[in-house]
């Protein structure tokens, strides 16, 4: 049975080892730990029972030294006895408990009880237990199939949130998103069973600070009549995770009770075939008033939050932030743990970067280099969706969006992979949240506790 006293963890150097644990020298010696930062080794007490667990400790304190350990000590509860800062405490504490994460929905053996950590008093366990219950969410979300997660299960989930945090949701569904002037997001969805729709979610009070988050919510993207290779719809399912990515911010804000005023706009689609899909070459006339040429069907993410943004852009927010899965470009361009931004605002970059550093959580910046914005010009249309050239397309893309955010509106695009590829300590294989953090660290500082 795990023991109901904590197990103390300690964070040791070398030096430490050498100097603090002679008693316990032969066997730590035996199982060949030498306190390299993440390696940990288990100490014996009496009756086979566990006296303690030391891990080797960086020159600098990292929140995912721990990310590990709750899948990898044996079930029991641990505390961690080293002096830590409170920023430290609350790292390693959520480092710990993202570890903990895992996906068992559809699996009959469920996992079992795993290892607890009680967190250090200095901790900042309300922000903690927002992160979880926020990344949890997303990652659930984006592992979820396309059959269990379509436009209407994105709407449920947007629904109990609002009945949770008590804020607003209307739905704009189906054919009436023509009659309300949401053309592209009824063109990209009208060819599946389950009709398009914008969700739009409201929080917090009128008079605070406006922050609109948009997420890209393609619940499975075939790639429509420029259909995808089997091997491209395989992770298609993970098209809505700029969905996920802003449901999980807005679950972080309202948690916290951040005083700004909220809105979430997802236009959620499924890029299908069938007889009334959109066409290659199509033009197709957007909220803003303008034309955009489909040059290419499975570029059709932007479309959608193109409507949404300039829906945005109308209620003239102090700032706007849009998660999407949105170009294979950026993953060329960074590789798929760090997602790329675009920011129209350099006073934003400082504060950012700031941000990023706070809270393990990086972004990279990338240009919106104007002169590549001809590279989107239509010779029939106002605007194609599709860059002339086949190089810079996360720029271009970038550059696509922002066509539909007003100039005078502050706005960060997240381009972001949405999935993790490899296990990582804290950060298993799959559906993962990258920048939410971040975001949520500026519109904190930036919007809801500016400086005088």
């Amino acid at each position: 049975m795990p023991s109901t006293t904590p197990i103390p963890i300690l964070l040791v150097t070398a030096d430490q080892l050498q100097t603090h644990f002679k008693a316990e020298k032969s066997w730590i010696d035996a199982m060949g730990f030498k306190a390299e930062p993440g390696t940990f080794c288990l100490l014996p007490g009496t009756q086979q029972s566990l006296s303690k667990v030391l891990v080797g400790r960086p020159e600098t304190l990292d929140m995912w030294l721990l990310g590990l350990l709750s899948q990898s000590l044996p079930v029991n509860r641990y505390e961690l006895i080293s002096d830590l800062t409170p920023e430290e405490a609350t790292a390693l504490t959520l480092g710990w408990r993202l570890g903990q994460y895992s996906f068992s929905r559809y699996k009959q053996n469920k996992p079992g009880a795993i290892a607890e950590l009680v967190p250090p008093d200095q901790a900042d366990t309300a922000y903690i237990e927002a992160v979880v219950e926020a990344t949890s969410l997303a990652r659930d979300l984006i592992n979820t199939p396309a059959n269990d997660m379509g436009p209407d299960d994105l709407e449920e989930v947007a629904r109990i949130l609002s009945v949770t945090y008590d804020a607003d949701l209307s739905v704009i569904k189906g054919k009436q998103l023509e009659a309300e002037n949401y053309p592209m997001i009824y063109a990209v969805g009208q060819a599946s069973v389950a009709a398009p729709r914008l969700i739009d979610l409201r929080w917090g009070d009128v008079d605070a600070p406006k922050v609109t988050l948009v997420g890209k919510g393609v619940c499975f993207d075939s790639g429509g009549l420029d259909l995808k290779p089997a091997k491209g719809m395989l992770m298609m399912k993970k098209d809505m995770g700029g969905a996920a990515h802003v449901l999980g911010l807005a679950t972080m804000i309202m948690k916290l009770n951040l005083p700004v005023c909220l809105r979430v706009l997802i236009p959620a689609v499924e890029n299908s075939v069938a007889g009334n899909a959109m066409r290659p070459l199509d033009v197709i006339p957007t909220r803003k008033g303008i034309t955009v040429e489909v040059g290419n069907t499975d570029a059709e993410g932007r479309l959608v939050l193109a409507d949404a943004l300039w829906a945005a852009s109308s209620e003239q927010p102090e700032l706007i932030v849009d998660f999407a899965t949105l170009t294979g470009a950026a993953r060329v361009a960074l590789g798929t743990e760090l997602p790329a931004f675009f920011c129209n605002d350099s006073a934003f970059l400082e504060p950012l970067e700031t941000a990023m550093q706070a809270t393990t959580d990086p972004l990279w910046n990338l240009p919106l280099h104007a002169p590549y914005r001809d590279l989107l010009n239509s010779k029939v249309a106002d605007l194609s969706n599709v860059s002339s050239g086949a190089y810079g397309g996360a720029i271009t893309a970038a550059l696509f969006l922002q066509e539909f955010v007003d100039t005078q509106i502050p706005w960060i695009h997240i381009d972001v992979m949405a999935w993790n590829l490899r296990n990582l300590p804290g950060r298993p294989e799959g559906g993962e949240v990258m920048g939410m953090r971040t975001m949520f660290e500026l519109i904190k500082q930036r919007m809801a506790c500016p400086q005088d």
